[in-house]
């Protein structure tokens, strides 16, 4: 409760300094909007439902995107953890791509997609793909020897102690694997719908820079910055601190 009070304080604070700063700076909406500004802007935009379909599409291409990124991130994670030879090619590529942002893929997105749905899903499954392997690769490797050497001294082996020992061991890291690959995802989702041909938030953002709109440029910056926070912690965070506790991990991870 104290630690919300405090959030409650700061953020009332910070508008407060925002808005007696714009005053005094006399700056025009155009340069810095005021917090009203921006509150009107985004009131506006679900009035006129321009908000709501741009959060639509943007969901909608997020979870095409984010359930081809998991089970293709899953697939090869676990081939890099059981494969020593795609350990040692195919993963050193997943760590070299892994660098590189999403956005730089967006060019040949576009030669070999068009300026469509395709490419932005693209982009998105390129973000959330890499990191969910490199986590269900550490995920399956870091799983202890002990429950390995108890399960086959009990005669499991093979396909069967995959599927009953090792790859249940390995979810605490696949389910923060999935908590950073929505992350990534979400960004790399932006970014990809700068350049889209809309609707989207990104697309918003686009287009109401170009007209000089910084109040909406704001909120939507606002909207997205929400919408990442509230999913990572009703959702994301709720999933992984069950796990942990459930795995008897949650004092080890704190």
């Amino acid at each position: 409760m104290q630690r919300v009070i405090k959030q409650i304080v700061f953020y009332v604070l910070f508008i407060v300094i925002w808005e007696m700063s714009v005053r005094a700076g006399g700056w025009g909406p155009d340069i810095m909007p005021k917090p009203t500004d921006v509150w009107e802007a985004l009131i506006q935009g679900f009035i006129d439902k321009t908000l709501i379909y741009d959060l639509g599409a943007s969901f909608q291409r997020l979870l095409i995107g984010l359930t081809i990124a998991l089970i293709l991130g899953t697939s090869l994670g676990i081939l890099l953890a059981k494969s020593q030879t795609a350990d040692d090619t195919l993963g050193s590529l997943i760590l070299a791509l892994q660098s590189v942002p999403s956005i730089v893929w967006l060019p040949l997105a576009i030669m070999w997609f068009g300026l469509n749905e395709k490419a932005v899903i693209f982009i998105v499954v390129l973000g959330g793909t890499l990191v969910m392997t490199i986590n269900m690769r550490i995920g399956i490797k870091n799983v202890s020897p002990l429950y390995i050497k108890a399960a086959q001294t009990m005669g499991s082996s093979g396909f069967d102690l995959f599927i009953k020992i090792i790859f249940p061991a390995s979810i605490p890291y696949a389910v923060t694997g999935a908590r950073l690959a929505w992350a990534f995802a979400w960004r790399a989702l932006m970014a990809g719908e700068i350049l889209s041909t809309g609707p989207g938030l990104g697309y918003t953002l686009k287009y109401a820079s170009d007209f000089g709109n910084m109040s909406l440029v704001i909120a939507v910056m606002i909207l997205i910055g929400v919408i990442g926070t509230i999913v990572d912690l009703l959702f994301f965070q709720r999933v992984e601190k069950n796990v942990m506790r459930r795995w008897g991990l949650e004092q080890a991870s704190s």
